[in-house]
C-alpha cells in the first residue's frame, strides 16, 4: 500500500498529527513539550501521511527568511514507529518539497538531526553552517535548491 500524503484541513486531521508528533518528539526524543508545540504551527502548513484510513506520518513548511530571500522551511518530519523503514519519511520530505514548491518556493531550508545528514543530501540538500543543538538534540542547517 502507498503513502498517500495530504494537507490537513480539519481538527479530527489536527489532532492525529499531534498524537504523531507527541509519540516521537515528546514520547521517544524527549523533546520539552513547549518546544514542540510552538507559536508557528498556527501559520505553517501541514501535511498528514495516511495509509489506508490511518494516519502514520506528519510534516510541515512554513516561509522563513534566508540569506535575505524568503524559503520554506521544512520541518516536524515524523513516522509512527511501528511504520519505520518503508520509505515513509523520504516521501514525506518529497511531499512537503513538491508542497512547498507549488506555492512558489524552489528552495526549501531544514534544521536536520545531524544523523540524518545523509539522508537529507541523497535528496539534495546541502549543509550549511556548522552544527549545532535543538531540543537537546544535534542537528545541521540544510538548503536545496531546485536549480
Amino acid at each position: 500500500m502507498e503513502l498517500q500524503v495530504r494537507p490537513v484541513s480539519g481538527q479530527p486531521e489536527w489532532d492525529a498529527a499531534r498524537r504523531i508528533r507527541e509519540a516521537v518528539f515528546i514520547d521517544e526524543q524527549s523533546c520539552p513539550p513547549a518546544e514542540e508545540w510552538d507559536s508557528f504551527d498556527e501559520t505553517s502548513r501541514h501535511l498528514l501521511g495516511w495509509l489506508g484510513d490511518d494516519p502514520v506520518a506528519v510534516a510541515r513548511w512554513r516561509v522563513v527568511p534566508h540569506d535575505e530571500r524568503l524559503v520554506a522551511k521544512l520541518e516536524r518530519f515524523a513516522v509512527v514507529k511501528h511504520m519505520r523503514g518503508r520509505g515513509f519519511g523520504k516521501r514525506m520530505v518529497l511531499a512537503a518539497i513538491e508542497d512547498a514548491a507549488v506555492a512558489g518556493f524552489s528552495e526549501q531550508y531544514i534544521h536536520a538531526q545531524a544523523h540524518l545528514q545523509s539522508f537529507y543530501e541523497d535528496l539534495g540538500f546541502e549543509r550549511v553552517g556548522e552544527a549545532f543543538v535543538e531540543a537537546g538534540i544535534p542537528h545541521v542547517a540544510m538548503l536545496r535548491s531546485a536549480s
